[in-house]
C-alpha cells in the first residue's frame, strides 16, 4: 500500500487552501470531498466578504475556483466519504467505503454541518418539504408559501433568497429579536414577501403522505400553540462541528477538535486541524481558508523535522 505525504479530509475553504500548499510544496496531498463537497458554501448564495471578488461571488463558483487551483498543482482529490480514521498508529490510516489509505500527516477540515430541531416529524418530512439548504431546494417552492426558522444572518440570507420562488416566506424566531447584523436585517425587513413571527417555536411539521402542510408553533412566552399553513420549512439555526469519527481519539471540546494555541496542532503530533471543525468563534470562509493554509504550513515543516531525524 502506498504511503502518502499527506491527506486532507474535507473540502471547503480550509481543505482545498491546505491543498493548494501543500501541492506547491510537492507534497501530493490526496483530498476527500466527502458527503458535502465544497462544504458550508456550496449553500450560499451570494458571498460578498470574501477579499478579492468587489461585487460577491457565488458560493458555489467560489468553490469551483478552489478546486480547481488544487487540481492545478497536483492534489489528487477523491469523491469519497472518510468512515474512519486511525491516528494510534503511523503511518495513520484513513478509511473510506471504498478502501484505506495510509499517509505521513493528516488534515483535518471536515468542517460543520446544519442542525436540525431534532422533532420526529422533522425528520419524516425531510426532503419532502423539510430542508436546511435554500439555494439547493427553494426552486421546488415557486409560488408557494414557505417557514424559515432561525434569527441569524444565515436565516436572513435563507429568507431573502427564498423570495425569488415562494409567495410569502414567515421567519420564525425563538426570541424577541434578530441576532442578525444590520444590514442583512435590514435587507429582509424591507422585504415585502418576508414577514417575522418572534417568540416562536416550531413544536411539530404537519404534513400527508406526500409533502408538508403546515406547522404546529408554540409560543416562548406564554406556550400557546397555534397553526401555520405553509409547504415547506427551512432551517437555519447554525452548525455543529463534523467530529464524530475522532470521538475518543482526538482532544476535543464542546464537539470541535482542540489546537495548540497559535498552531493547528492537535493532540496526536502529524495531525492537524483546520476551519469550522477546529473553529467555534469566527467560522469565516476566509479564516477558514487561513487555517487550510497554516495546516499545511505546519504539516509540511513537521513532516520535514521527521526527515531530518531520520
Amino acid at each position: 500500500m502506498d504511503v502518502h505525504q499527506l491527506i486532507i479530509i474535507g473540502s471547503g475553504p480550509a481543505g482545498y487552501t491546505a491543498a493548494i500548499y501543500a501541492a506547491r510544496a510537492h507534497l501530493a496531498p490526496v483530498l476527500f470531498e466527502g458527503v458535502e463537497p465544497g462544504g458550508q458554501l456550496m449553500t450560499t448564495t451570494e458571498v460578498e466578504n470574501f477579499p478579492g471578488f468587489p461585487k460577491g461571488i457565488q458560493g458555489p463558483e467560489l468553490m469551483r475556483l478552489f478546486k480547481d487551483q488544487a487540481v492545478r498543482f497536483g492534489t489528487d482529490v477523491k469523491a469519497e466519504e472518510v468512515l474512519g480514521v486511525d491516528v494510534s498508529r503511523r503511518p495513520f490510516v484513513v478509511r473510506t467505503e471504498k478502501g484505506e489509505y495510509q499517509a505521513k500527516a493528516v488534515v483535518i477540515a471536515s468542517g460543520a454541518s446544519a442542525n436540525y430541531l431534532g422533532l420526529p416529524s422533522e425528520e419524516k418530512y425531510k426532503g419532502r418539504g423539510v430542508s436546511a439548504c435554500a439555494t439547493c431546494d427553494g426552486f421546488f417552492f415557486r409560488g408557494k408559501k414557505v417557514a424559515v426558522v432561525g434569527g441569524g444572518d444565515s436565516a436572513m440570507e435563507e429568507a431573502t433568497f427564498l423570495t425569488r420562488f415562494a409567495t410569502s416566506v414567515t421567519v420564525l424566531v425563538r426570541s424577541d429579536k434578530l441576532r442578525a447584523s444590520p444590514i442583512m436585517e435590514d435587507r429582509a425587513k424591507t422585504n415585502p414577501k418576508i414577514n417575522f413571527l418572534f417568540n416562536t417555536g416550531v413544536k411539530e411539521v404537519m404534513g400527508n403522505e406526500k409533502q408538508v402542510t403546515g406547522l404546529r408553533l408554540i409560543s416562548t412566552k406564554t406556550n400557546e400553540e397555534s397553526d401555520l399553513a405553509v409547504d415547506g420549512m427551512f432551517l437555519a439555526i447554525g452548525h455543529s462541528p463534523n467530529t464524530k469519527i475522532f470521538e475518543g481519539k482526538l482532544e476535543m471540546e464542546k464537539g470541535y477538535l482542540t489546537v495548540k494555541p497559535g498552531s493547528t496542532w492537535t493532540n496526536v503530533e502529524g495531525v492537524f486541524a483546520a476551519g469550522d471543525v477546529a473553529d467555534w468563534k469566527y467560522r469565516q470562509a476566509v479564516t477558514a481558508a487561513g487555517t487550510g493554509c497554516a495546516a499545511a504550513l505546519d504539516a509540511q515543516r513537521w513532516l520535514e523535522a521527521m526527515e531530518h531525524k531520520k
